[in-house]
C-alpha cells in the first residue's frame, strides 16, 4: 500500500504526474489508447487525498460501466484511499434519488425496470402495431436515443430528421410508440435507467435544498471516458459540479464510437472554452502496444477528417519491438474464418494463452463462421457482447420451424433439394431473401437466419441426398458441440464490445467495403466514426495484429474489395503482408519439409476432372466433377478412408469431419492421388491437413495396410453426423 504523496508521484511518468498534481480547478486529460489514463486519474485522486486537498467522502468518480467503476475502486483501495466513491452515472443518480425522494415526496421512488422489453411490447400493441423481438430492440434503441438527447415524443420526427438518423420504422410510428411507452410506464409507477437521470435532474433543478445538499457533499469530480457523455448526462454533471472545487475529465475524441446512442465528443473538445483556466494534459506514451501496432494506429488516424480528427493524438510506444502487423487477403469468407482459426491454433500451440487472443468483427452476425472454425480446431472460445449463435432467439425459432417441418414432412410442393426446402420453410416464418433497410437488431436477426440457410447450402454440397431431417439433426449436434467451456477461451467480440479491453494477439476480420465502413454509414461523419471504430480495434492489440478481408462471400465468387481504411497502410509497394509472427506453415510462400515451395491452389475456374467443363454449381466444385459425369469411386478405398478417419478422430477426441469431410474422402477415392501435389489439388485438403494426414492417405491410396482397427460403428456408409464448411 502506498503511504505518501511522493510515492504516488514516483509511480508516474511526467505527463501523468502533471495530471496527479492538478488537484484544484478544472483539468482536461486527453488520453490516447493504452496511455495509462486510469492510472493517472486514480493516482490524482490518491495524491489529492493524501495531501489533504481532497476528502474521500467529497470525491466522486463517474464512468460508463460497472466493470470500470469497480476497477477504479480497487485501484484506489490499493493506493490507500478506500473511501472514494466510483460509480456509473446511473448508479450515482439512483443513489441520490433513493435518498432524497422520500424526503421530498414521501415513500419510495418509482420502481426501476431492468429491461424495457415488456413495456415496449405493450406500447406497440397499444398502438395496434406489430413488431418481433428484433424490431422491439430497435424501437427501444430509438427511445433510449430520444431520452438521452432530451427529445420528447412529439419532437422525435423532427429531431430524427435534423440528426440525419434513419429509424428502423417510420418516425411517426416510433413517436407514437414512444408516447405510449411513457404513458404505460408512468401508469405502472415504473422508471427506466434514463428516468433515473431525468428524475435526479428534476430534483436538483426544482428543489434548491436538494441541489445545495448534493453540491455541498461532492466537491471533487472525475469523469472517465468523457468523449462518450450524452446531453442528459452532461446536464446532470453540470448540476453536480456547479460549485465543485475541482473537475477532471478524461477522454479521447479518436475513440468516440457511440454516437448512435446520443454520445458526443463535443463536450470534451469544447471543455477549454467552457473552462478557460483549465489545465490541458495530453497522454501519448503508449504502454500497451508495440511500436509496430502503434505506428499502424497512427497512420490510420492520419487519414481522418472532421472535428475529432483535429484533436487526434500521435501515440509513442514505450514497449520493445514486435512483429509487424499482417495484412491477409482471402478468397472468401469461409477461407478467412478457417485460416484465422488455424493461425489461432498455431499461436496456442506456441504457448499463447487462448484468453490473450481475440477475433474482432464489425457485427455480431459475423460470429457464426468463426465459432465453427474455432470449434473445428478444438479451440475453446467465448462470445462477448452477444449470445452464442445457437442461443439466439431467432436461431432457436428458425430451428424449431425446421424441426417441425421435418417431422411433418411438409407439403409435397416444398419437397426437393435441401437448400430450397430450408429456404421455403424460413420464408413461411416471415424471413425474406432481401435484408431489412437500415441497421440495428433487425438486420442482425436477418443475418443470423441467413446463416442457417448458408449452412443448409453447404450441407447439401457435401451430402446431395441429405433430407431436412438430416439437416435438423446436424444443427442439433452443432448446437450441442459449441457449448464448450469458456475458461481460457479465445474472445469473439464486436468492435464496440471490445472497447476498453486488450489482448496479446488480435485478429481484425471482415475488413471489406460494406462492412468496414458498414454499408449504412452514408455520411462523412458516419464514415469517420467507422474509421475510429477500426482504430479502437487496432489499439486493442499488445503485440500481434492481423487484419484480413475476403474477395467473395462464398467460394468461387468475386466482387468484394478491401476496406478503404486500409489504403496506404499496407506499405508503399502495395504488399499485403508486412511480416508474420506465426510458424512457417502460415507464411507465404509455403514450403515443404525439404524446403521446396509448395504449389498454391489455382485461383480461377474449377474444372471437372472428367470432362474439363468449368464447374458453376457449388456441389460440383466441392467434389471436383460434374454431377452427371460418371463416378469411378474406389468403394474399397472409400471404406478404408472412412475407417481410418474414424480412428484418427477418436485419437484426437474430435468429430470425424474435422479430419476430412465426406465430399473430400469421396474425391480422394475417385482420384486416388499418388503424391502430395495431386493430393493437395483436391478440394478440402488444406496445407495443414496435408502435413498432418497426407502420409496416411497416400499410403492407403497406394494400397498399403495401415492396420486400422474400425471403431464399433457401422462403417458401411458415410456417417450422417459430419459437416464442415465447404472448401475446408
Amino acid at each position: 500500500m502506498i503511504a505518501s504523496p511522493d510515492d504516488v508521484l514516483d509511480a508516474l511518468d511526467p505527463e501523468q504526474r502533471r495530471v496527479a498534481k492538478a488537484v484544484d480547478g478544472a483539468v482536461c486529460v486527453l488520453a490516447g489508447a493504452g496511455t495509462g489514463k486510469t492510472r493517472a486519474i486514480t493516482h490524482r485522486i490518491a495524491y489529492g487525498v493524501l495531501t489533504g486537498t481532497m476528502q474521500p467522502g467529497q470525491t466522486l468518480a463517474v464512468t460508463f460501466t460497472a466493470r470500470a467503476a469497480g476497477e477504479m475502486r480497487g485501484r484506489l483501495r490499493d493506493l490507500g484511499v478506500p473511501g472514494v466513491q466510483a460509480r456509473t452515472f446511473h448508479a450515482a443518480a439512483l443513489r441520490q434519488l433513493s435518498y432524497f425522494w422520500p424526503k421530498v415526496f414521501g415513500g419510495a421512488p418509482p420502481q426501476l425496470v431492468e429491461t424495457k422489453f415488456l413495456l415496449a411490447r405493450d406500447a406497440v400493441q397499444h398502438c395496434r402495431l406489430r413488431a418481433d423481438r428484433a424490431e422491439l430492440r430497435d424501437i427501444i434503441g430509438e427511445i433510449e436515443w430520444a431520452k438521452a438527447t432530451q427529445t420528447a415524443a412529439d419532437d422525435y420526427p423532427r429531431a430524427v430528421l435534423a440528426a440525419g438518423r434513419k429509424p428502423p420504422r417510420a418516425a411517426a410510428e416510433i413517436a407514437h410508440v414512444y408516447a405510449a411507452y411513457e404513458k404505460i410506464k408512468s401508469g405502472k409507477g415504473l422508471m427506466d435507467f434514463e428516468d433515473a437521470l431525468l428524475l435526479t435532474i428534476g430534483l436538483l433543478d426544482e428543489r434548491p435544498e436538494v441541489r445545495e445538499a448534493v453540491q455541498a457533499q461532492y466537491r471533487h469530480f472525475t469523469v472517465d471516458e468523457y468523449q462518450d457523455v450524452n446531453p442528459l448526462q452532461q446536464r446532470l454533471l453540470d448540476l453536480w459540479a456547479n460549485e465543485a472545487r475541482s473537475l477532471c475529465v478524461v477522454g479521447d475524441a479518436s475513440q468516440t464510437i457511440y454516437s448512435f446512442t446520443g454520445a458526443t465528443p463535443a463536450y470534451l473538445l469544447d471543455f477549454r472554452r467552457r473552462y478557460p483556466d483549465a489545465e490541458v494534459v495530453e497522454l501519448v506514451r503508449d504502454y500497451r502496444s508495440t511500436p509496430q501496432v502503434v505506428g499502424l494506429a497512427n497512420r490510420l488516424l492520419a487519414h481522418a477528417t472532421g472535428e475529432a480528427a483535429k484533436h487526434r493524438l500521435k501515440l509513442i510506444s514505450q514497449r520493445g519491438e514486435g512483429p509487424a502487423p499482417r495484412f491477409v487477403e482471402h478468397a472468401d469468407e469461409q477461407a478467412e474464418a478457417e485460416s484465422t482459426a488455424k493461425q489461432i491454433r498455431a499461436l496456442i500451440d506456441e504457448g499463447v494463452r487462448p484468453a490473450e487472443i481475440a477475433v474482432l468483427f464489425r457485427t455480431n452476425s459475423q460470429s457464426e463462421s468463426y465459432e465453427q472454425a474455432l470449434a473445428d480446431q478444438s479451440v475453446a472460445y467465448l462470445l462477448k457482447g452477444a449470445e452464442r449463435f445457437f442461443e439466439r432467439a431467432e436461431v432457436r425459432q428458425a430451428m424449431g420451424f425446421l424441426r417441425a417441418h421435418a417431422i411433418s414432412g411438409g407439403p409435397e410442393a416444398e419437397r426437393g433439394p435441401l437448400a430450397g426446402e430450408v429456404r421455403a420453410v424460413l420464408g413461411n416464418t416471415g424471413w425474406s431473401a432481401q435484408p431489412p433497410a437500415g441497421s440495428g437488431q433487425a438486420r442482425e436477426k436477418w443475418e443470423s437466419v441467413a446463416a442457417l440457410l448458408r449452412l443448409a447450402e453447404e450441407f447439401e454440397v457435401k451430402r446431395p441426398e441429405a433430407t431436412l431431417r438430416d439437416f435438423t439433426a446436424e444443427l442439433a449436434e452443432r448446437a450441442s458441440a459449441q457449448h464448450a467451456p469458456t475458461v481460457e477461451g479465445v474472445t469473439l467480440a464486436s468492435l464496440h464490445a471490445a472497447k476498453g479491453l486488450e489482448w496479446d494477439a488480435v485478429f481484425l476480420v471482415g475488413l471489406n467495403e460494406g462492412m468496414m465502413p458498414i454499408a449504412y454509414a452514408d455520411t462523412p461523419d458516419k464514415i469517420e466514426e467507422e474509421r475510429r471504430l477500426l482504430y479502437v480495434g487496432v489499439t486493442r492489440a499488445r503485440e500481434r495484429l492481423t487484419l484480413s478481408w475476403s474477395l467473395a462471400r462464398t467460394p468461387g465468387g468475386r466482387g468484394r474489395k478491401a476496406s478503404r481504411f486500409l489504403d496506404g497502410l499496407r506499405g508503399a509497394d502495395g504488399s499485403r503482408g508486412t511480416g508474420s509472427a506465426l510458424p512457417d506453415a502460415f507464411r507465404s510462400p509455403a514450403r515443404g519439409p525439404d524446403g521446396t515451395v509448395r504449389p498454391r491452389r489455382k485461383v480461377g475456374p474449377v474444372r471437372c476432372r472428367v470432362c474439363a467443363r468449368a464447374l458453376q454449381d457449388a456441389a460440383e466444385r466441392k467434389i471436383g466433377r460434374c454431377l452427371d459425369c460418371p463416378s469411378d469411386v474406389d468403394e474399397f478405398l472409400l471404406e478404408q478412408l472412412i475407417v481410418w478417419r474414424q480412428g484418427r478422430a477418436q485419437e484426437q477426441s474430435q468429430p470425424a469431419f474435422v479430419v476430412f469431410t465426406d465430399a473430400t474422402l469421396t474425391a480422394i477415392a475417385e482420384t486416388r492421388p499418388l503424391n502430395e501435389r495431386q493430393l493437395a489439388a483436391i478440394p478440402g485438403v488444406s496445407r495443414t491437413k496435408l502435413e498432418r494426414f497426407g502420409d496416411d492417405v497416400l499410403a492407403l491410396c497406394a494400397g498399403n495396410d495401415l492396420a486400422i482397427e474400425p471403431a464399433p460403428e457401422d462403417f458401411g456408409h458415410i456417417p450422417e453426423d459430419e459437416d464442415a464448411p465447404a472448401g475446408e
